[in-house]
């Protein structure tokens, strides 16, 4: 089945401690995208401006990625500049230029109407809320959030938390979201605000899955060389809803697999600046990594 995923399509300016890059492929929705391509179709909803190259979209389409849905509006792409220090576990936001973004309203294409399997990458709730009013029901519904929205759109958030199926938020939003002390009791309050999967991530430490009844910690795959953060997590929900999309179901078994396969296709991103790992990931690989990580979760 085909992974319908919305959300914000940029060029990225990217500083770490050892190196800066300009005009790197970014966007919530090209990590998501490009990470569930290696295992599902994917169809791509988004804007770009008129100066981005043609050459990109090619490249998401010789993926496996459907950009039927990307419109091309008069005027820039989308534009965001970051800075990492230390160990990059620490970023800060240096400016950022909506451009064509600041007025961005999903037009679904009619092709894409029917997925089952429907991501709303992060932006703002009323943006993914309009999104669900555009498709027929959906098997399954995940959508991310951040800070931002949290604290200048909070009864927005929890209107759209009453129509999904999944929330994905780190650990610093999940606390901010619920006002509890705990990640462990964010988690099952998210629960009660809708949602029956609610995945929290720890960035190096990994990420915890709740449903109702459980709860399932999954560490992160250990990483030899950090070269960008940028996108990891977009890439984990890209990782995460791929396979739910390829096996057709969100039963517990296939969730949990889902979540390891996230895992590993994330470490590839980091690997990297912007998508360039992803881009050039071969299948054999990230099936060998994930086996490897499988094989390390085991306990005999």
């Amino acid at each position: 089945m085909a992974l319908l995923v919305v959300g914000s399509i940029a060029f990225d300016q990217i500083k770490t401690p050892r190196e800066e890059l300009k005009d790197v492929l970014g966007g919530s929705a090209v990590h998501c995208a490009l990470a569930a391509s290696h295992i599902a179709p994917v169809q791509l909803v988004g804007v770009v401006g008129k100066d981005f190259p043609h050459e990109h979209l090619r490249m998401l389409a010789n993926r496996g990625v459907d950009t039927a849905g990307v419109d091309v509006a008069e005027g820039k792409t989308f534009r965001w500049a970051g800075e990492y220090f230390g160990t990059m576990n620490r970023r800060e936001t240096l400016w950022v230029e909506l451009n064509v973004l600041e007025n961005f309203q999903p037009k679904i294409p009619p092709s894409f109407r029917e997925s089952q399997f429907v991501f709303l990458a992060n932006g703002a709730p009323l943006t993914q809320l309009s999104v669900l009013d555009q498709v027929k029901k959906p098997r399954f519904v995940m959508a991310d959030t951040m800070d931002l929205w949290i604290r200048t759109a909070h009864q927005d958030v929890l209107r759209l938390l009453k129509r999904i199926d999944g929330l994905i938020l780190n650990d610093e939003e999940a606390i901010l979201l619920t006002d509890e002390p705990t990640i462990l009791g964010a988690g099952e309050a998210i629960l009660r605000m809708g949602p029956q999967r609610v995945v929290i991530k720890k960035g190096e430490h990994g990420a915890i899955l709740f449903t109702p009844g459980s709860v399932v910690p999954l560490p992160a795959f250990p990483v030899r060389e950090l070269r960008d953060p940028t996108g990891a997590g977009d890439s984990f929900a890209g990782g995460l809803m791929g396979y739910l999309a390829k096996a057709g179901n969100t039963e517990p078994p296939t969730f949990k697999a889902a979540l390891a396969y996230a895992t590993v296709v994330a470490s590839f991103c980091v690997e990297d600046f912007g998508t360039n790992r992803l881009q050039k990931a071969a299948r054999g690989e990230i099936d060998e990594r994930f086996q490897r990580y499988c094989s390390l979760l085991r306990v005999d």
